[in-house]
């Protein structure tokens, strides 16, 4: 009796593992540790994010760069590219939208990030995203609003069929003048 509730069990799992059920994340090692997870915001079934767009603001340090503070996905079914779903996870406070950038063929598969200790307020180290880039699944595309993270940036494993989910984690401000910023994401893979 015992055997067979363990085969069945197996099979089950087997089954649903083959079906796609479970959901997988796709992340880079060098994120920042410091803020919040927000919470994942997934498209709607049957479409993937084939564009993104960036809140980005001014950072004040040693020399003024730009820091990201929000990521949105632009989630589309292959069949109707007209209607886009926008899904984003937490963001910071300040700072405008770019233009969406989109894939000219296929969909988002992968990302890398570039993280950069900036001097903040009061002589503090801070990590803050300072870009990002995806790839396309017809990997000939990279996209990115800012010059390209560049090739000594870690990439992230690559989603099959595209990606489908998003989760960020933003910093709260740590005093005067300093702004919460994101710091590290992840994106789920779609299930099939």
């Amino acid at each position: 009796m015992m055997f067979q509730v363990v085969s069945s069990l197996l099979l089950l799992s087997l089954f649903s593992v083959g079906q796609g059920n479970s959901k997988s994340l796709i992340s880079v090692s060098n994120g920042g540790e410091w803020g919040e997870w927000g919470p994942a915001e997934y498209c709607p079934d049957g479409s993937r994010a084939r564009g993104f767009s960036l809140m980005l603001v001014k950072t004040h340090g040693v020399s003024e760069n730009t820091a990201l503070t929000a990521i949105r996905l632009y989630c589309v079914i292959e069949i109707d590219d007209q209607n886009a779903t926008l899904i984003q996870s937490t963001e910071g406070r300040w700072g405008p939208w770019t233009s969406p950038i989109w894939c000219l063929h296929g969909n988002l598969i992968a990302f890398s990030l570039r993280v950069e200790h900036r001097l903040g307020h009061g002589a503090e180290i801070d990590i803050a995203t300072a870009n990002i880039q995806f790839m396309c699944s017809d990997k000939q595309n990279f996209l990115s609003f800012l010059p390209p993270v560049g090739s000594g940036e870690e990439w992230s494993p690559t989603c099959r069929f595209g990606i489908c989910g998003i989760r960020t984690k933003v910093g709260s401000p740590h005093g005067h003048g300093d702004d919460p910023v994101l710091s590290d994401v992840q994106f789920t893979c779609c299930a099939n």
